[in-house]
This record gives structure tokens, C-alpha cells and sequence, in this order.
């Protein structure tokens, strides 16, 4: 798992620009880990990519970042080669923290946005192996889909002031932070994406597009999979003797005039 967060100063411009900084974000994010994966010194391949945008810490205040979920490995098309990662290494952090910086802030002047004067040289960028089989995708799927706060984290409702959980960061331990409603619900406000904005998006040859080099991946490795069982119709059941109704569908002929 990959993770690329955005600086401290240009949280009021991703604010301001929500939808075009968060489409930037995502296209620099995918663009840069492929550029990566295809270097011949390492998987020299086309890799697969779920790219999850997230807006908050864990206390809840803005701060967006992209998780990124990448198989250990990649298909090169030329050879129809699959190259499997070796070891726990990916890439790395700290080159690809430099070439994605360089192409958000380009992206940012082509665009005609204001640029701040003063940002860090160097961003955060953290590449973490979480693992193979079922538990990776137990991990995983926590950063795919959880909310902003789960309904057992809000530990009080009381005179007009809300408590809630949060692991910190820095210790590891639970702290607890307590808001007003209104401050509370504006935090939440927060982080309601544009409408009609997919936070979870798929590239490479995880891209729904992308059906035929996923089964060529499939074909390499020798993986089966599973036919799905068909879901049973529903069942009608009859309103007076509640017993289950056979539906027919009678289409008449049309008569010629």
C-alpha cells in the first residue's frame, strides 16, 4: 500500500478547488506508479492500481490523502510476462514523493492556479507491505470502505457536545476529543465529496476497461476462479392464500390494419 498526502499549505487551495485538485490528485497519483512500475530495473510492466481518496485524520480534520492498493507485481505486455515483486520492496518513498511533486505543482500552473510561495521540498510519501492472501485483504479493505467515523466511536451526546474516539498517531493510544454540535457537524461537512465524485478509483490492469489484460494476468498465473451461483428470483407470494405465484408474461400479436 501506497499513501501520498498533500501539504500542509495546500490544504486552503485543494479547499477552495475541491473537484479539479482532487481529479489532479488522482492523475498524478496513477500516473506516477505506472511511470514507476514500467522501469525496466524493476517490474517493467504494467501494474494494477485501486486508488482510494481520503479527506480527514483520524481527529477528523481536513487533510486529504490517496491510499493506493497495488499487487506485487506487473504484466508486460510485450512478452506476455508476468514479473513477480522480489522481496518487501516496492518502490522508492522518497523518489516517488520527488516525481510526484514535480507533476502536481505542474499541474497546478497549467491549470492557472496560484502556487504558495513557501512548500516543503520534501512531501510524504509512505510504501508499506501489508501482507498476501485474506488477511491483506482484511487490512486493506479498511481503507476502501470506512466512513469518516464509525457510529461506536462517538462515545457521548451530551448538553449540546459531541465526544468521539480516535487511535493517535503519535502514541498508538485511544484520545478523545470533544466539540460542540456545530463544530462537530461542520467537520463532517468537511468532507462530503463533489457530487458525482468516485473516491475509489481503479487504473491499469484493474481498470474496468482493462477486461482482456486482466484475463491475460489470470491466463499467466494460472488463477480459477469460481463460477458465480445465480441469485434466486423472488419469490410472490399471494396476498390471499399466501401461497408463492407462478409470474407468465402473455405478449399479444399486433393486428395489421
Amino acid at each position: 500500500m501506497v499513501t501520498f498526502t498533500l501539504p500542509a499549505e495546500l490544504r486552503l487551495l485543494a479547499w477552495k478547488h475541491q473537484k479539479l485538485i482532487y481529479s489532479l490528485f488522482f492523475q498524478c497519483v496513477s500516473s506516477t506508479l505506472k511511470s514507476f512500475g514500467l522501469n525496466p530495473d524493476k517490474l517493467d510492466g504494467d501494474i494494477g492500481l485501486t486508488v482510494v481518496l481520503h479527506t480527514h485524520s483520524r481527529r477528523l480534520d481536513y487533510h486529504p490523502h490517496i491510499h493506493v492498493v497495488i499487487p506485487g507485481g506487473g504484466i508486460n505486455k510485450t512478452r506476455n510476462q508476468w514479473k513477480k515483486l522480489k522481496g518487501k520492496y516496492l518502490f522508492n518513498e522518497f523518489a516517488l514523493a520527488k516525481v510526484f511533486r514535480a507533476r502536481f505543482l505542474t499541474s497546478l500552473k497549467e491549470n492557472s492556479l496560484c502556487v504558495p510561495h513557501k512548500l516543503p521540498e520534501k512531501w510524504v510519501t509512505n510504501v508499506q507491505n501489508v501482507g498476501k492472501g485474506l488477511p491483506a485483504l482484511k487490512y486493506l479493505s479498511r481503507y476502501l470502505y470506512r466512513g469518516v467515523i464509525s457510529e461506536k466511536n462517538i462515545v457521548k451526546n451530551k448538553n449540546g457536545t459531541i465526544t468521539f474516539k480516535y487511535i493517535d498517531s503519535t502514541t498508538k493510544k485511544p484520545a478523545y476529543r470533544t466539540l460542540k454540535g456545530e463544530e462537530f457537524l461542520y467537520l463532517m461537512l468537511k468532507h462530503v465529496l463533489p457530487t458525482g465524485f468516485r473516491r475509489v478509483r481503479d487504473y491499469g490492469f484493474l481498470h474496468a476497461n482493462a477486461k482482456q489484460l486482466l484475463k491475460l494476468v489470470q491466463l499467466i498465473l494460472q488463477v480459477k476462479l469460481k463460477d458465480k451461483p445465480l441469485r434466486p428470483r423472488a419469490k410472490f407470494i399471494c396476498a390471499l392464500c399466501q401461497s408463492e405465484m407462478n409470474i407468465r408474461i402473455i405478449q399479444h400479436a399486433s393486428r395489421s390494419g
